[in-house]
C-alpha cells in the first residue's frame, strides 16, 4: 500500500467521530422530497466544506433546490473523477411506524436511524468526505475530482442532477462514482428504467341498482389491469456479456434486494400504484383512472412496451392512456476500470469480493450513462429505505466511506 493510501485510510480511523457526527448532523437536516426543499442540508455541508477552506459553487436553478458542486485539479493531468450524491429524502409522514425519531439521526446497537441513513445521506457523507480527504494529498494526485450533492432526486426533478448535465458540462468527467444503497456486496453497473403511464376509462355511469344500463368504469379499470400483464412476458435482448453477468450475480442481486430480485431483473414489471374511482357505493362509477409504473430491464425499449399496451387498449374504446415519466434502462460496461477497483479495495477491507449487478430501482447515475460514462453505485443496504426506521449499520457506513476514498485515489493514480 503506499503511504498516500494508507494515510487516507489512517485519516478516517483516526477521524471516525468526526466523519460519524457530520453523517448523524446531516440526517438530522429535515430535506424530504416532496416538498423537496434542501436548503438546511445544503447549508449543513456549505458549512462543513467552508470549514475544510473547500471552494464551492451553489447552483440552484429552483432556490430552495440548490446543488453544490466543488472541483480541484491534481499536480498532474490524468483522469475526471465524479462523484455524486444527493442531499433530498423520501417523506416520512406521521411516523407513527418508526422506533425512532426520523429527523434524529441516533446511534443506536450499531445502527445510525433516520430519514435518508440510507438513501442516500451514507454515500453523499461518503462522497463529501472522500473529496475533502483527496484534496489534503491534491499537490501528489492526478487528474480532476469533483463533488456534486445535488438536490431533487427523489422526483426524478429537473433541478438537480439533470439540470448540472445539461447546463454545466464541466460534471460530465470520465467515470461517475455514487453511493446509492444497494450492498456492499454488489456494484451497479446497471439499472432498470421506469415507465409512469396514466390510464382513465369513461363511461355514462347510472345508479347502482340499474348495471344494465351502463358500464362500470372500475370493472373495466380491473379487467384491463389484468390484461396489461402482456407488457411482462416481452422478452429483452441483451449481449452475452450483459447475461453473463446477471446469471454470474443472481445470489449477490438477492442478497442486496432481496430474494426474487435476481427473477425480474431481466424482466419487465407492472405495478398499478395509484387507483381512483366511483363517488358512492349505489353508484355505478363513470370515470376511474389509474397509474401504472412499468420497469423496462436491458434490453427492452419504450416503444416496445407501448405496442403491447395500445394492443390492449384496442380492445377498450372507453380508455385512454398518457405518459407521466420515462427514464430508459442505463448501463455501462460491468467490467470497466472502476469495478476492478472497488473489487480490490472491498477485498482488502472485508475479504469478500462485491458482484457488479442491474438494480431494480432508478440513481442519477442513470444521466452519466445516458453520455456514454461509466458511473458505478457501490453504497450500504437499503434497509427500511422508503419506510420506517430507516437505517445503516454503524460499520457499513465507514466500510462506504473508505471504499469510496480509496477508490478514488486509485481511479485518479491510474
Amino acid at each position: 500500500m503506499s503511504e498516500d493510501r494508507r494515510q487516507l485510510a489512517d485519516w478516517i480511523d483516526q477521524e471516525r467521530r468526526r466523519i460519524v457526527d457530520f453523517f448523524r448532523g446531516f440526517i438530522r437536516c429535515r430535506s424530504p422530497n416532496p416538498p423537496g426543499d434542501t436548503t438546511e442540508a445544503a447549508r449543513f455541508i456549505g458549512d462543513f466544506l467552508e470549514g475544510e477552506g473547500l471552494a464551492f459553487r451553489l447552483i440552484a436553478p429552483q432556490p430552495t433546490m440548490p446543488n453544490l458542486v466543488a472541483a480541484f485539479d491534481g499536480a498532474k493531468p490524468g483522469k475526471h473523477l465524479v462523484l455524486n450524491g444527493h442531499i433530498d429524502v423520501f417523506p416520512v409522514g406521521d411516523g407513527r411506524d418508526w422506533s425512532r425519531d426520523p429527523w434524529g439521526g441516533e446511534l443506536v446497537d450499531g445502527k445510525i436511524y433516520g430519514r435518508g441513513a440510507c438513501d442516500m445521506k451514507c454515500g453523499t457523507s461518503a462522497s463529501i468526505f472522500t473529496y475533502a480527504l483527496l484534496h489534503r494529498i491534491r499537490e501528489r494526485l492526478k487528474g480532476r475530482l469533483t463533488l456534486t450533492a445535488v438536490s431533487d432526486e427523489e422526483t426524478f426533478g429537473p433541478w438537480g442532477a439533470r439540470y448540472l448535465m445539461e447546463h454545466h458540462p464541466e460534471v460530465h468527467g470520465d467515470c461517475c462514482l455514487n453511493g446509492e444503497p444497494g450492498s456492499p456486496y454488489t456494484i451497479r453497473f446497471g439499472e432498470k428504467g421506469p415507465l409512469w403511464l396514466e390510464f382513465k376509462i369513461r363511461t355514462k355511469g347510472a345508479h347502482g341498482a340499474y348495471t344494465h344500463a351502463t358500464e362500470s368504469a372500475t370493472k373495466l379499470a380491473q379487467r384491463l389491469i389484468g390484461d396489461l400483464e402482456l407488457v411482462t412476458e416481452i422478452e429483452p435482448k441483451l449481449s452475452d456479456n450483459i447475461l453473463r453477468s446477471l446469471e454470474g450475480a443472481r445470489e449477490a442481486t438477492d442478497k442486496a434486494m432481496g430474494k426474487g430480485a435476481a427473477d425480474i431483473v431481466s424482466k419487465v414489471t407492472l405495478n398499478i400504484g395509484v387507483i381512483e374511482g366511483g363517488l358512492k357505493v349505489n353508484m355505478v362509477p363513470f370515470a376511474c383512472r389509474f397509474e401504472a409504473d412499468i420497469r423496462l430491464p436491458l434490453g427492452v425499449t419504450r416503444e416496445q412496451v407501448m405496442a403491447e399496451v395500445k394492443k390492449v387498449l384496442a380492445r377498450y374504446p372507453q380508455a385512454s392512456v398518457e405518459e407521466i415519466n420515462f427514464n430508459p434502462p442505463s448501463y455501462c460496461p460491468p467490467d470497466g476500470a472502476m469495478v476492478g477497483i472497488i473489487q480490490k479495495n472491498v477485498e482488502a477491507l472485508r475479504g469478500f469480493r462485491p458482484q457488479p449487478i442491474v438494480s431494480l430501482g432508478g440513481t442519477d447515475a442513470r444521466l452519466w450513462r445516458y453520455r456514454d460514462i461509466p458511473a458505478y453505485v457501490y453504497g450500504p443496504f437499503p434497509t427500511g429505505m422508503g419506510s420506517a426506521d430507516e437505517h445503516v449499520e454503524l460499520e457499513d457506513f465507514i466500510h462506504i466511506v473508505k471504499v469510496h476514498a480509496l477508490s478514488a485515489y486509485d481511479y485518479l493514480m491510474s
